[in-house]
């Protein structure tokens, strides 16, 4: 048996799959962000702690003798967050999270410093976690002088159950400080963000074995043997693992709160320019690319709460066909924009909205923003080289036939649907645990689930949709000049 623990913005989840992977059980916990200021999103680490024991707690109860033969286990976590450690490894501050947005003049000043994105592959985004330890240093002094050690949300899950401090590959590459290339930790990048090597976790791949679970969690668990604790990745990552994306044209679009085109890539080739997300991947010698948008679903469960009319009867509306593109316009930047405009001001807007427009119309306009916005994220990746195919379509969103259909026929291609089933970061933190466990080769184990069927794009309406995409590519930089 293997677990899989999924620390997310809004919950954690804990998977306990047996030697084939299939799930068995799954247990979730929720807890929230704390926003003290505008900009802000913060985090209690013990509110993760503290999750985790009631969600074990169940799965001792419900399925005991399962869990007793528990092997391994693999966190993913979501990325970015700064968990600041003192010298007896006591938290310092609550975790600043992917989210926060109060350090995007650090963000701004790292980024323009010579060699940081040729080093690190990337952008240096308000979110990442380099320019949060400089915003520390600058107005938090005092705990800034007694940072013993940084880690991110998954490294500090692996703390708490292991007592050391280390942490992937994939996850440690959205930091800032790390040589995406090497799979290293970089001096020069260290240096710039007022850090040492010192003050970092011990790397390993998300497949490696980490540490080995503390014998007093395994005792209040009711597990037996020793229990190895691997790596783990990033969510992103993941949830790659999860479905099998692991090289050139393997990968993903996802619907959740944020939305996500993935692929896999089997070298390093940067393109920091593009805002497009270069990390390693979970596993040794391999890559992954994705460009990002900040909401997704978000935009419908803003439109949600507006209207007074949950998402699915919003979604139902609509039908489970596309007619063509809706001439009211929207731009989902509720949260400012990552991928290709790295833009943390910029913010949504409706554009053509005229008396005859209801509820329908704008839900449409939403769903097709949402769909421009991840074909902005194509053009992008497209430009580093990787070839986009084989994509499945996953998270809350991927239940609406009618966005799945507006997406293929955005970016003319096929949408795969995965046959019912648990694919998810739980699912691939838990395959990273079967790979470290002696359970399998990666070849065998993150492989691409069973189809049960195609969303193909709409042919006789993709000149028309391409058309509404340019017209939506237009309207980033008019809305951006109003300021």
């Amino acid at each position: 048996m293997y677990l899989g623990l999924d620390l997310g913005t809004s919950g954690l989840r804990v998977l306990l799959v047996d030697a084939s992977g299939t799930p068995v059980v799954s247990e979730a916990e929720s807890y929230e962000a704390k926003h003290p200021k505008a900009g802000w999103s913060e985090q209690d680490p013990a509110e993760w702690t503290k999750a985790l024991d009631l969600a074990m707690a169940r799965i001792k109860a419900s399925h005991g003798a399962q869990l007793a033969q528990v092997k391994g286990i693999g966190v993913s976590g979501h990325m970015h967050g700064a968990t600041l450690l003192d010298a007896g490894g006591t938290v310092l501050r609550p975790c600043i999270l992917w989210n926060d947005t109060r350090s995007f003049e650090e963000a701004a000043l790292l980024d323009d410093t010579p060699g940081v994105r040729d080093l690190s592959g990337n952008i240096v985004f308000p979110g990442f976690t380099a320019p949060k330890l400089l915003w520390v240093q600058k107005h938090e002094p005092e705990i800034f002088a007694k940072v013993a050690k940084v880690l991110l949300p998954a490294a500090y899950m692996n703390f708490h159950l292991t007592g050391e401090t280390f942490a992937d590959m994939s996850d440690s590459a959205g930091t800032a400080w790390l040589d995406a290339g090497r799979r290293a930790w970089s001096d020069d990048l260290l240096q710039g963000g007022a850090m040492t090597e010192a003050q970092m976790p011990r790397l390993v791949e998300g497949c490696e074995v980490g540490g080995t679970l503390k014998k007093a969690l395994a005792e209040a668990w009711g597990i037996k043997g020793e229990v190895i604790v691997v790596g783990g990745a990033g969510d992103n990552a993941a949830a790659a693992c999860g479905v099998g994306a692991m090289k050139d044209g393997q990968g993903f679009v996802s619907l959740g709160t944020s939305g996500v085109l993935l692929t896999g890539r089997d070298g390093y080739a940067p393109l920091p320019a593009s805002a497009v997300h270069t990390f390693c991947h979970a596993v040794p010698g391999q890559w992954y690319q994705m460009g990002v948008i900040l909401a997704a679903t978000d935009s419908l469960n803003w439109l949600s709460r507006v209207t007074g009319s949950k998402p699915a009867e919003l979604s139902k509306e609509l039908g489970s066909s596309i007619q063509g593109p809706e001439r009211l316009r929207f731009l989902p930047y509720l949260s400012g924009e990552r991928t290709p405009h790295n833009d943390s001001h910029i913010r949504g807007a409706f554009l053509n909205l005229s008396v005859e427009h209801d509820r329908k119309a704008m839900t449409q306009a939403v769903m097709e923003g949402v769909s421009f916005a991840l074909r902005d994220c194509a053009e992008a990746i497209g430009q580093t080289g990787a070839t986009l195919g084989g994509l499945l379509a996953i998270g809350g969103g991927a239940a609406s036939r009618f966005w799945l259909e507006t997406i293929a026929t955005v970016l003319n291609l096929p949408l795969d649907l995965p046959e019912a089933g648990d694919f998810g970061a739980a699912l691939g933190a838990a395959r990273l645990a079967m790979v470290g466990a002696g359970g399998g080769s990666v070849e065998e184990i993150m492989t691409r689930p069973s189809v049960a069927g195609t969303v193909e794009p709409k042919t006789a309406l993709v000149a028309a949709y391409e058309d509404a995409y340019q017209a939506y590519k237009a309207s980033y930089p008019a809305l951006k000049s109003l300021g």
